[in-house]
């Protein structure tokens, strides 16, 4: 699903690599290699919003694509607040996701490689999120910070698709990424994940800061406590709050509480206010279980994943139904071993049909 953005990541590596292996050989080559950044020049802004193209049939799946016209911290529910005194209260579901280990890159690659490498990772979340309906707040460095949901959006499906989003991201980051970064002898890089939940009563939008320096966001706790649930998190984890988790209303089984090696609960509270008596828990999610109980996600034999579209599996079976009798309609269809028709000759011919039916 990601091949897309791993072919732009290892192609930047290898003219890294080569243009590396030039300038040590020839001590006075002054020319170099074009940059190695050109991957992402002439595309525009727009452009560079729609996914690639492994990524498209997930999009289509889901009949969501992006528009091109999102700005960042400008969510089109809520931009009439842009640049007013005004506030308005509505729930929101908060994502952070923030990638890992990219500082160990500048040990091997120059710095527009680099800057492929990190932005075409920040692409891969950025579409993700973006096919699951998701508005774009902010990048934070190598994170991104998002929000699910907004007026006319059902609240359990604004988590629902904030959980979809992180656990196919984390995914790729987790195999796709890894295997490549592996090929490379490049050290590990990971992501990181937390997300909760705020209800109508817990957030509250409005315009921070003064003209041109200033955002269109969320105040909220659980808006901040996503950012900090995602330094709980495990390696290529994913760290939810209370709210998500009630919500969800899964089995226990894709929950526990925030463990050190040992397996003792290390922080099991993300927020505490002794005064009024509240303690708001968090937990490490198992998205990887959840992930395969999607109805569009399903797993071949050695266990990796792929995205399945009913209604193309559908069409496909028609039209493989339709080939099927018109071989055995012209007479050169052959049965195999394991009883399919197929106009390979090792087969034993299909004989003529010399039953008669009547009523």
């Amino acid at each position: 699903m990601y091949n897309s953005y791993t072919d732009q990541i290892r192609s930047a590596m290898q003219k890294n690599k080569l243009s590396k292996s030039m300038n040590e050989s020839y001590s006075n080559f002054s020319g170099g290699l074009s940059g190695t950044g050109d991957q992402l020049q002439n595309k525009t802004t727009t452009e560079w919003y729609n996914p690639e193209p492994s990524l498209l049939p997930l999009s289509d799946l889901l009949k969501i694509k992006p528009s091109g016209k999102e700005k960042l911290g400008e969510h089109p529910d809520f931009v009439h607040l842009k640049g007013t005194t005004n506030t308005l209260r509505h729930y929101i579901t908060s994502v952070f996701i923030d990638i890992k280990g990219s500082t160990n890159l500048y040990k091997t690659y120059d710095l527009e490689t680099v800057h492929v490498i990190t932005n075409t990772i920040q692409r891969a979340a950025i579409h993700t999120c973006l096919i699951f309906g998701a508005h774009i707040q902010r990048l934070q460095g190598d994170g991104v910070f998002v929000y699910f949901g907004g007026k006319g959006i059902k609240i359990k499906k604004s988590v629902e698709m904030a959980l979809n989003a992180a656990s196919l991201f984390t995914y790729f980051v987790k195999n796709d990424l890894r295997k490549l970064f592996e090929e490379e002898g490049v050290e590990d890089i990971y992501t990181r994940i937390g997300i909760d939940f705020g209800d109508d009563d817990k957030v509250l939008w409005a315009n921070y800061g003064l003209g041109n320096c200033s955002e269109l966001t969320t105040n909220s706790l659980h808006t901040s406590l996503a950012s900090k649930m995602q330094s709980h998190a495990t390696s290529n984890g994913i760290v939810l709050g209370d709210n998500v988790k009630t919500l969800l209303a899964l089995p226990e089984e894709y929950f526990s509480f925030v463990t050190d090696s040992t397996g003792k609960v290390t922080v099991r509270y993300i927020y505490t206010d002794q005064k009024n008596q509240f303690y708001y828990s968090q937990y490490r999610f198992d998205w990887l279980k959840y992930l395969k109980t999607l109805s569009f996600i399903k797993s071949n034999d050695d266990g990796t994943i792929y995205v399945f579209d009913p209604d193309k599996a559908e069409r496909e079976r028609q039209q493989k139904l339709k080939e099927t009798a018109n071989l055995i309609k012209s007479g050169g269809a052959f049965t195999d071993k394991n009883g399919n028709i197929t106009s390979n000759p090792i087969g034993v011919k299909n004989q003529e049909h010399r039953f008669h039916y009547e009523d």
